[in-house]
């Protein structure tokens, strides 16, 4: 996924720049990032690798080392971030959150029109930020450059520029992710998550709204481009990658993971009795809470997630060392598994690998039932809007996989339709079969009608294509 922050300031903003961008690293695996502007030096950056060690680690020398009043930084998936940039609009960095799908043909229009050429990063692709400063560079301002990059890029891209004495931040054409604007008395900040900023004295703001460019500066903030009327915030935020006190269009997440675990439960209600409620940790602990809330089955942690050194689980590049990683990562308490029926509610089944290790692992350790609640609904559709996972193909996805045994390897969209649908018999069919797949005693995942009453906003407002494949 990424994050970004930034800061405008009217005295240092590096240590505020560098906590800030620490508090998004639970959305990216790859790199991290900072750039600063000072007026006597001009611009400076650093970026560092940091899949096997913190960003704070790996920055805490740039802190000393960098000065300026005015910065931006980011937690990257997968390019080196921020870019430092000097075009006919000037001196700027820049940095990015998104996902581009038709690179080929923006870097092929781009060359005809005079971009000469594109640097290549190690894995042999394009950096997007780059390709996004090639489209802002078309037009004649930054605000109608920005308007045209997210015109014509095909997926999403929330944007933050600056430049020596401003900051220019402007959300996703459909707000798929979001942005807020934090203030104390003498600096303004950027911010994707919203609590990033609370133990900075930063207090909201506002969030920009869809397609919304302004400039910030540590006075106060200017909108350049007006905020668009159609907005597809993306539903996983509240379900797995939004921090628990994140608030997204008003709407907290761990608020709303309560909500979701207690319609899981309403749904429930009656068909199984477990011994206790537990959450597969981190994410589907705060669902398990809201499960238990409303059950009245007790929650407990069956097992701990031992966090200390091992490093997040998707970090590594082959699935095989991220399940090994994942597995190492959580370590049984016996006595809360042994001859118990437990209910266990994780975000999401993308592969299953993953859930399937989980509950043998509970198997081994004497459990009697494993009944598994994912907190939304199956995954059908890979995500064409935000790096979702690493996921190469749909077939990654277990659910696929499970309809092509079915129906083949390509099915009409009325037959996938058919397999989003909760009261369909190819829905319940499928879910048997992934039940038996991966050994769970019962399964029932969350229903779309059900998660958008959990988030509790105009449904026509939020991006639901990963389970539904509506756009």
């Amino acid at each position: 996924m990424g994050g970004i922050f930034g800061v405008a300031s009217k005295k240092s903003c590096v240590q505020d720049l560098f906590f800030g961008i620490d508090y998004h690293s639970h959305l990216g695996t790859r790199r991290g990032g900072m750039a600063v502007y000072d007026r006597e030096k001009g611009f400076d950056r650093a970026i560092h690798n940091i899949e096997n060690s913190p960003f704070r680690t790996k920055f805490e020398r740039d802190v000393a080392e960098l000065s300026g009043n005015i910065g931006i930084g980011c937690i990257s998936d997968y390019e080196p971030q921020p870019l430092l940039v000097h075009s006919h609009l000037g001196s700027f960095a820049i940095t990015t959150v998104g996902k581009i799908n038709n690179m080929d043909g923006l870097m092929a229009n781009a060359l005809t029109k005079g971009h000469t050429h594109f640097l290549e990063m190690s894995g042999g692709g394009v950096n997007p930020t780059e390709m996004v400063v090639a489209l802002i560079n078309q037009k004649e301002t930054m605000a109608e450059g920005i308007r045209y990059a997210q015109e014509v890029i095909d997926g999403s891209m929330t944007i933050l520029v600056m430049t020596p004495d401003s900051l220019i931040a402007a959300r996703d054409r459909l707000g798929r992710t979001p942005l807020i604007l934090g203030k104390k008395e003498d600096a303004y900040c950027v911010s994707f998550e919203s609590f990033a900023y609370v133990n900075l004295g930063y207090e909201d703001v506002r969030e920009l709204g869809p397609g919304e460019v302004v400039k910030v500066t540590a006075e106060g903030e200017e909108t350049l481009v007006a905020p668009g009327d159609k907005m597809r915030i993306c539903s996983f935020l509240w379900v797995y990658y939004g921090y628990p006190n994140s608030t997204y269009e008003g709407v907290n997440v761990e608020e709303m993971r309560y909500k979701c675990g207690e319609l899981l439960a309403k749904r429930d209600r009656g068909e199984v009795h477990p011994d206790v409620v537990a959450g597969v940790p981190d994410s589907g602990t705060a669902h398990a809470i809201g499960y238990a809330n409303e059950s009245g089955v007790p929650f407990a942690r069956p097992f701990i997630k031992y966090t200390p050194t091992w490093p997040r689980s998707f970090m590594p590049t082959h699935q095989s060392q991220r399940n090994l990683i994942a597995r190492m990562k959580l370590v049984p308490v016996q006595r809360l598994i042994k001859g118990k029926s437990l209910l266990m509610i994780d975000d999401s089944i993308v592969r299953g690998t993953q859930l399937r290790e989980t509950t043998e692992f509970l198997y081994n350790n004497g459990a009697k039932e494993v009944h598994i609640r994912p907190a939304c609904p199956p995954l059908l559709f890979g995500c064409k809007y935000l790096n979702f996972s690493r996921s190469k193909s749909e077939m990654d996805l277990i659910t696929r996989r499970v309809i092509a045994r079915r129906e083949g390897p390509d099915p009409d969209e009325k037959i996938l339709r058919e397999y989003t649908d909760p009261d369909s018999l190819r829905y319940h069919e499928m879910l048997e079969e992934i039940r038996r797949e991966l050994n769970f005693t019962s399964l029932k995942f969350h229903r779309l009608d059900d998660l958008e009453k959990s988030i509790n906003i105009d449904p026509c407002k939020l991006c639901t294509y990963c389970w539904s494949g509506k756009e």
